[in-house]
């Protein structure tokens, strides 16, 4: 780990001007990113960039070797090629690569984005983005646009089982996390407007009786 994290320092100095690389756990290494998109790995003191259309001839005339993972004693190669001694030692391209490899990571997650449905925010499923398109609400945009509240309100009218749980998760699937971590505050104002919301139903259904 101690050579990994000392290539983490070497590469976070040599590609600064990426903008700030971050690294993280991942793939039994480090993954390394730059505004949350990853573009290469560092695992056992050695580099390895994402592979990209752009960089698959130099993959393939260098013969770069895949990182390879053993998971239940089987051995799986991922799409990121190890930086030899030549790349490595040679700073502008180096650099250059990087950019390649983190603007093409960049376009991908942009596209996942827009091709993304309710059903593949956090705490939703297929279930929940029929239950959502049934009362109007049929993008993640127009999920945003009118709030969780608002949707809470609309799904409650088709359905007076639909409880604060969902409440929490309508507000963290806009957020983009799990609903359990939301933040304290945000969940008891969340908690506090749900339980009045209850109150002045249960007055006025008494009120007509």
């Amino acid at each position: 780990m101690d050579s990994s994290r000392r290539k983490i320092a070497e590469v976070k100095q040599r590609l600064a001007r990426l903008g700030e690389v971050k690294s993280r756990t991942q793939f039994g290494g480090y993954s390394l990113s730059v505004e949350k998109t990853v573009f290469a790995v560092v695992a056992e003191g050695e580099m390895y960039l994402r592979a990209c259309e752009r960089l698959q001839p130099y993959i393939t005339e260098r013969k770069m070797e895949a990182l390879s993972l053993n998971k239940r004693g089987v051995s799986v190669e991922l799409d990121y090629y190890r930086v030899d001694r030549a790349l490595w030692s040679d700073d502008n391209l180096l650099l250059t690569f990087s950019h390649i490899c983190l603007m093409e990571a960049q376009r991908q997650l942009q596209e996942r984005q827009n091709n993304q449905r309710l059903k593949d925010l956090p705490n939703l499923g297929i279930r929940m983005e029929m239950l959502l398109r049934q009362v109007g609400i049929s993008s993640i945009e127009m999920l945003k646009r009118q709030g969780a509240k608002n949707c809470w309100l609309r799904l409650h009218a088709c359905n007076k089982n639909v409880g604060l749980t969902v409440l929490f998760a309508l507000q963290g699937a806009i957020a983009g996390r799990h609903y359990e971590v939301l933040p304290r505050v945000e969940k008891e104002e969340l908690r506090s407007w749900f339980y009045l919301y209850a109150q002045q139903e249960e007055n006025i259904a008494h009120s007509v009786s």
